[in-house]
């Protein structure tokens, strides 16, 4: 099956026959976009109050076990058809987007978000999809809005600034961390983000290494924070690790005047910065996107160490 065919069929047909998904899709072309450049690079931020819910979203244990799971698939609305995927995910349009074509791609089992046993999926998933999505986890504590059901989403190719920018930022900022069995690693800090690029032909190859990370990298029982890119382009992967120490930055919760709506994801740190509210939108600027992100990433320290540890599995 071509997946990257079914599933633009998909969402022609859903936002046909299903009102709220059709409105959803309408709004992207009200949002508003500013740019800003950087060292090498642009981080844009996109004004769409669609995505209130998503970056309000309360992910505290309570909060979560009060409320129904919006992705199991009794839960529903009557109106959404999904894309079987595998024996158990389900490939969903996501009525509330970011890209012109968004998906979320749920387990059809309640289990929680977790990497370590899903990794593999997600490779597997950008190489089915690779005709025309870039596919992405968010970790527990790193934006999914449900921590509580595996999911994966996908996104227009070529949305997110990093997949157009992302050799120039990996040869001005990286460093080669490990190059063996057709498999690259190279640790990169590009003044705002810390991440780990990883490319390969061989998903083996890549899955083995990511274990070998997490083991290293996890010192206790509960997941790192994470956010994970993953695309296939030409005949190989593209795996974005980004590293993690923070869910929401400081002015998240700030009083008054002060208070930016900003819960940096997948998306976000990908280069495309979402806020719903529109006062927030006008009084961004380069200093607070370079705040929230050094605030939300691990330290230059910690990239360096991490890197010297990997270069010896």
């Amino acid at each position: 099956m071509n997946y990257s065919c079914e599933a633009l069929k998909l969402i022609t047909e859903q936002k046909k026959e299903w009102a709220a998904c059709g409105n959803g899709y309408a709004s992207l072309s009200s949002v508003q976009v500013k740019t800003f450049q950087f060292d090498g690079y642009s981080i844009k931020v996109q004004y769409n109050p669609g995505r209130m819910t998503s970056t309000s979203a309360k992910v505290d244990p309570k909060s979560i076990k009060e409320r129904k799971c919006f992705l199991c698939y009794n839960n529903l609305p009557k109106e959404q058809r999904g894309l079987d995927w595998k024996e158990n995910y389900i490939i969903l349009v996501n009525p509330f987007p970011i890209f012109p074509e968004h998906f979320t791609i749920p387990s059809k089992n309640h289990l929680p978000q977790e990497i370590k046993n899903s990794f593999k999926l997600l490779n597997e998933l950008s190489y089915d999809l690779r005709e025309r999505y870039t596919v992405f986890y968010n970790g527990p504590k790193c934006g999914a809005s449900a921590p509580d059901h595996i999911h994966f989403q996908a996104g227009l190719k070529g949305f997110m600034p990093i997949e157009e920018e992302f050799e120039t930022i990996v040869k001005k900022h990286g460093k080669v961390i490990s190059e063996q069995n057709g498999l690259k690693v190279t640790g990169v800090d590009d003044g705002l983000r810390k991440f780990l690029a990883i490319e390969s032909a061989n998903s083996k190859e890549i899955s083995d290494f990511f274990k070998k990370f997490l083991d290293m990298y996890s010192d206790s029982e509960e997941e790192p924070m994470l956010n994970v890119l993953s695309d296939f382009s030409g005949d190989m992967w593209r795996v974005v690790v980004f590293l993690r120490k923070k869910h929401r930055p400081g002015v998240y919760f700030a009083e008054g005047e002060e208070r930016i709506l900003l819960s940096p994801a997948s998306v976000d740190v990908g280069g495309v910065c979402i806020v719903p509210q529109e006062k927030d939108f006008n009084r961004i600027d380069e200093g607070k996107i370079s705040g929230v992100f050094k605030e939300v990433f691990i330290s230059r320290e910690e990239l360096e160490n991490l890197g010297e540890k990997l270069a010896k599995v």
